[in-house]
């Protein structure tokens, strides 16, 4: 509400586009929030792996969000600025409000990587990105990413448009963040949508499920690792094995369940 005051009071583009944006960036929790709360339902009859998964569609509903009323509406607003520039009022009241915008997205950001690197140790930040499975994580620091690019070109744009009196510039800066948040939203819908369409569970993790299953003597030949995930932290398994011909069916069935035991000690995502 304080950035719409701010473009209303100033005139400025780029508060304007701003302001779109923590209105999205707002919507957007509520829909994560939606979502995390709709996955953890427990498995049904009708859903017999649970509702994990649920969390990837809203996620990319986050992903439109920022697209259409985020992407698509701080270009049109540049746009029409463009065409009919308007001359920037009071800007010390912009500079002010991305000042303190500034501040609370840096600290929320910070919690956002905390619980990137956590989960994702030893990576870089785009290798991170990609390898989170969870949208709730990879979908605020890329909201929060784009939202500190957003104030720094909305704050050059001002400065730009007050010391030379030329509002274009604050136009543009509300075209650049437009261009910003669309590029977000393409990354995350990316994401999300390889999570929708059944991605495998990552290299660390079928290594250490390889690692398993090589170290069972009982095993002559590992033919297929199969893995979907099924949300953040279940994953579904169908392991196609060779047994020791000379193994009765009693006792393939009790290495089976010795070896499900193992496995999910070693990976409590694999459910």
């Amino acid at each position: 509400m304080t950035k719409f005051v701010a473009s209303w009071w100033t005139g400025s583009g780029a508060m304007l586009s701003e302001a779109v944006h923590s209105l999205v960036d707002t919507s957007n929790q509520g829909f994560l929030l939606l979502g995390l709360r709709r996955s953890a339902r427990p498995a049904s009859q009708r859903h017999p792996f649970g509702h994990g998964m649920e969390i990837y569609f809203w996620a990319f509903i986050v992903a439109l969000m920022i697209f259409a009323l985020g992407g698509a509406a701080s270009i049109y607003e540049g746009a029409q600025r463009l065409l009919d520039p308007e001359p920037i009022r009071d800007p010390w009241i912009n500079y002010l409000v991305l000042g303190v915008s500034f501040a609370i997205e840096a600290t929320s950001l910070r919690v956002a990587w905390r619980e990137l690197r956590r989960s994702q140790p030893g990576r870089t930040m785009l290798a991170a990105l990609r390898g989170s499975k969870d949208p709730s994580v990879f979908s605020i620091f890329g909201e929060d990413s784009a939202a500190l690019v957003g104030l720094s070109v909305a704050g050059v744009g001002l400065a730009l448009a007050h010391m030379l009196q030329e509002p274009r510039f604050d136009a543009i800066a509300s075209l650049a963040i437009g261009g910003i948040l669309i590029l977000t939203a393409v990354f995350l819908a990316r994401e999300t949508l390889s999570l929708m369409t059944g991605e495998s569970a990552s290299v660390e993790v079928l290594a250490s499920v390889r690692a398993v299953l090589e170290g069972d003597r009982r095993i002559q030949r590992i033919e297929e690792i199969l893995s979907m995930h099924l949300g953040p932290s279940d994953i579904l398994l169908g392991i196609s094995l060779d047994f020791d011909d000379e193994m009765t069916s009693e006792e393939i069935e009790a290495t089976v369940h010795d070896l499900g035991k193992k496995l999910r000690s070693t990976q409590p995502s694999v459910t």
